[in-house]
């Protein structure tokens, strides 16, 4: 029997331990998409306790403890950060087969050197071992992406943001390369007339324009795109539940706009025109830079209404969404295509039923001009486990290039989730050396070895140039 979480978890075959232990390990992190505070970067915080660096904000484990009937005071409330951190050490035990065992304790040995499993017994130990270190310089916010040989971070930051701590980690010449993307769905959120134009007056104020029109508002966005374009962003990112194609004229949405800018509620027809009319503009626009375009397709957010109004978005109360994407998705591209105004694009679903459709979907739009040009984005948010990983990779192997797929990231806003990168990486290794050993691929380790590199981090490096 295999001891828990040794230096070979995941790798069952000897070839796939020397494909993770030579070839992937040591690889550097490109963490293409994530939603780290870059003012806790520029701070250079240091967390006063390892609740402090694990549980606010995490609705991952907010879930877990909430499905083992602890108290929302507990997650998001005011209990103490001892009395978070035992309820937490307490679910943990709850949480056999789902990702978070794993993650839990990867991170513990990794950043910590705490080998013990945690759980009510350990608790107490492992909070005083973790908040112990936690006060040494070595554990401060740039320190920890040092620590797990992070080469680049990309945060996600909406038009409006000043990115003054992006400017002041520029100025300072901080090592590791913080960059913003472009993240502008609240210009596109029209459902809610009041939040929306409420929206609109922190628009106005960023890029220091009067917006009463639809043109206004484009000449804002460009203003600010242009303004992230000059802090280094080559990156945009966009969070919908589909992608929307619907025809309109330039008419209709001038006067859609001056109709929510007014205070009314759109139909969903004047909605999916709107969203489908701004976002082939962005589209364009990150074309014209030479950015990359990433897409994060099917979460249904914000089911518990009560919750909403209790703790705003964001704090554990989303699903997976059984959204139509294929069609729209087609006619969206073609459009830019037919242009020849297609960005490097990246396509993530939450459905797992879509695996196989954007598997296929890339492959219309890979012209040839770069390797990779239009991705299948790794295993996004509740498919960021094993299960959804090995299908995510199969689905690309059997219907794509594997080869130069551009990889992990880690989508959290915690510091310590880096070992989510060596998660995916002995998953890729094992898939690989398994099917070595079965005689279904070559036993040539360099090649497999180099693939296996350019899947951890050099294929990253070449499609972000970075």
């Amino acid at each position: 029997m295999k001891k828990f979480l040794d230096e070979n978890f995941l790798l069952n075959t000897a070839t796939a331990q020397r494909l993770y232990h030579t070839y992937a390990k040591e690889m550097p992190i490109i963490d293409y998409h994530c939603h780290l505070p870059p003012a806790q970067i520029a701070a250079d915080t240091r967390f006063e306790n390892i609740t402090q660096a694990w549980l606010y904000g995490d609705h991952y484990k907010w879930r877990a403890m909430r499905t083992n009937g602890v108290h929302e005071s507990y997650c998001t409330g005011s209990k103490s950060d001892w009395e978070k951190f035992e309820k937490w050490a307490a679910t943990v035990p709850y949480t056999l087969r789902n990702p978070l065992y794993h993650w839990t304790h990867l991170e513990l040995q990794r950043y910590f050197n705490v080998n013990e499993i945690l759980n009510p017994s350990s608790a107490e130990k492992i909070f005083n071992t973790c908040n112990e270190q936690l006060q040494s310089p070595a554990y401060s916010t740039r320190n920890l992406l040092k620590k797990m040989n992070v080469a680049v971070v990309c945060t996600t930051d909406d038009p409006a943001d000043t990115l003054e701590y992006h400017q002041q980690l520029k100025k300072e010449g901080f090592e590791i390369p913080i960059l913003p993307a472009f993240r502008p769905d609240q210009s596109m959120n029209v459902e809610d007339p009041v939040k929306y134009n409420q929206y609109i007056q922190k628009l106005e104020q960023a890029a220091n324009l009067s917006i009463s029109t639809y043109q206004h508002l484009l000449d804002a966005l460009k203003n600010r795109h242009e303004f992230f374009a000059s802090m280094g962003c080559t990156v945009s990112d966009h969070g919908i539940e589909e992608i929307y194609a619907d025809d309109f004229t330039d008419a209709e949405i001038a006067a859609i706009f001056l109709k929510i800018r007014g205070g009314n509620t759109l139909s969903l027809a004047e909605t999916r025109q709107f969203k489908s009319a701004l976002l082939l503009q962005l589209a364009e626009w990150d074309w014209e830079k030479g950015w990359v375009q990433q897409y994060h397709l099917g979460a249904l957010r914000n089911n518990n209404s009560r919750m909403m109004r209790l703790l705003g978005p964001d704090t554990g109360w989303d699903s997976i969404g059984d959204f139509s994407q294929a069609r729209a998705l087609a006619k969206f591209l073609d459009r830019l295509d037919s242009q020849d105004k297609l960005a490097k694009t990246i396509l993530y679903n939450l459905n797992p039923g879509d695996n196989e459709l954007l598997a296929t979907m890339i492959g219309n739009f890979n012209d040839g001009s770069i390797a990779g040009k239009v991705q299948f984005g790794s295993a996004w948010w509740f498919l960021d486990q094993k299960d959804g990983m090995v299908k995510q990779l199969n689905a690309l192997s059997n219907m794509g290039l594997l080869s130069r797929f551009v990889g992990m990231l880690t989508d959290s806003r915690s510091f310590i989730s880096f070992p989510r990168h060596e998660y995916f990486r002995r998953i890729v290794c094992e898939l690989f050396g398994q099917e070595i050993e079965q005689g279904e691929l070559p036993n040539d380790i360099e090649w497999v070895g180099k693939v296996v590199q350019d899947i951890c981090y050099n294929n990253a490096k070449q499609y972000f140039n970075w």
